[in-house]
């Protein structure tokens, strides 16, 4: 790996995070993906790679590129990564969350780390490659998806239910979110690698009652039932269920630290996290977070209907019986209607591709150790599996000890470490290479 590809790292996702790809799950009011699509295609075109552009809607669009390898008979190997952004309130930030501001050794702005930094880290390599005139070892398929942040309808759905030839072949897959460091001593960093993430099931939660005049004494209102069953569910805590990726990694962790951790009283464990902390916590037990309320139209009638949303996070295998527990929380007369579900993934810490991780992580970080873990969210994966591929969460970064990480998610003032991603470009194209 050359100096400039490290150089032109910071660049690319720098120009990345100053295209506008808002996603406010709103076809009329996102801001698309087409610049920062068309911009990845330039970028590959200038070296010679020829990129396939996809629209999916208007200002919807994705990116696929093939890079053959010296062994055609070996299955493809997918590199993933979604160009569009959940939204950023300017006035919350400390800069412009879209101006790719640099300071005190970050690269501000939104999608700094979900996720423009792996997208700029993959673009890095493959442009390094095709100017020292290397070939990988088996065909490397990028991708670069839109509308992850609102389901991937637009994104990968689209791809793996309307283009499939342009991911034929394809048997393993790496994208967001794992391969990041957590530091337990100056000498060692686990590096989280993503084998498992929940699934998701957004639901809205529908009761009905006796309209009426809102000066009457009514006890059959719609509004009214609605909030104690989304009050116990937003109460409730749902039992702790310990999934082999997760037990795994709660080993790891105990071996680590030193210290004997009960996998039975997974909390006590979690809880000497410390940054990491939420990031796990959510996946020893299924979720159901309420996250919006819809009733009525005039201050002064009882309205007949009111709804709810709720946001579902299943382990794997979970999903009947959450629905099962779910129903009772939330008790008798009320209806749940399904709005979208995405089945949970899991896959075994093993195989050659995990050695391949683990031997360019080591490489540049004397100090790493992978181990599996589960994201609580969802990914891009999820429609990728669909077609048989076996994908991971490796989008390689060594961070600062004090950063907390998984809060820059989604959240103000998103940063990557400058040091971080020239790390993660010097890893990747030792990963593919390897791999």
């Amino acid at each position: 790996m050359g100096a400039v590809a490290e150089e032109e790292v910071i660049g690319l996702c720098r120009d990345l995070i100053r295209i506008d790809t808002t996603n406010t799950g709103d076809p009329a009011t996102s801001a698309g993906e087409r610049l920062a699509a068309e911009y990845v295609a330039e970028k590959l075109s200038e070296v010679g790679i020829e990129p396939t552009v996809l629209e999916s809607a208007s200002k919807r669009a994705n990116v696929v590129a093939r890079i053959p390898g010296s062994d055609p008979s070996r299955g493809a190997l997918l590199v993933h990564g979604h160009l569009d952004v959940v939204p950023a309130d300017a006035s919350e930030w400390s800069v412009d969350p879209f101006a790719g501001e640099i300071k005190d050794g970050y690269l501000w702005g939104r999608g700094a780390i979900d996720m423009k930094d792996f997208d700029a880290m993959a673009l890095a390599v493959v442009r390094d490659w095709k100017r020292t005139g290397y070939v990988p070892p088996r065909d490397i398929v990028l991708c670069y998806t839109a509308d992850e942040e609102a389901g991937s309808d637009y994104g990968a759905k689209f791809l793996t239910e309307e283009h499939p030839d342009l991911l034929e072949g394809c048997t393993e897959a790496i994208g967001e979110v794992g391969g990041f460091s957590y530091t337990v001593t100056n000498d060692l960093r686990l590096y989280l690698i993503q084998t498992a993430e929940k699934g998701i099931d957004w639901l809205r939660v529908n009761t009905t009652g006796r309209p009426g005049h809102g000066s009457f004494v009514h006890d059959d209102n719609a509004v009214t039932a609605l909030c104690e069953a989304v009050a116990r569910v937003g109460r409730h805590k749902f039992p702790i269920v310990m999934t082999p990726t997760v037990r795994s990694f709660l080993e790891a962790v105990g071996e680590a630290l030193g210290i004997d951790l009960d996998p039975d009283e997974p909390e006590l464990a979690v809880a000497k996290l410390g940054p990491i902390a939420a990031l796990v916590g959510a996946t020893i037990r299924n979720t159901a977070n309420p996250t919006g309320l819809t009733a009525g139209y005039k201050h002064n009638v009882i309205p007949s209907r009111a709804s709810a949303t709720i946001d579902c996070r299943t382990l794997p295998g979970q999903f009947d019986l959450f629905r099962e527990q779910l129903a009772e929380v939330l008790g008798p007369d009320v209806e749940l209607e399904q709005v979208h579900r995405q089945p949970a993934l899991e896959t075994t810490f093993d195989g050659p591709l995990v050695d391949a991780m683990a031997r360019a992580l080591r490489a540049e970080d004397p100090g790493a150790r992978a181990v599996p873990y589960m994201l609580s969210g969802g990914t891009d994966a999820k429609q990728f599996s669909r077609l048989g591929i076996r994908c991971f969460g490796f989008s390689p970064l060594k961070l600062p000890a004090d950063l907390n990480f998984s809060a820059l998610f989604h959240g103000i003032d998103e940063r990557v470490p400058t040091d971080a991603l020239q790390f993660g470009v010097r890893v990747l194209d030792r990963f593919l290479r390897g791999s």
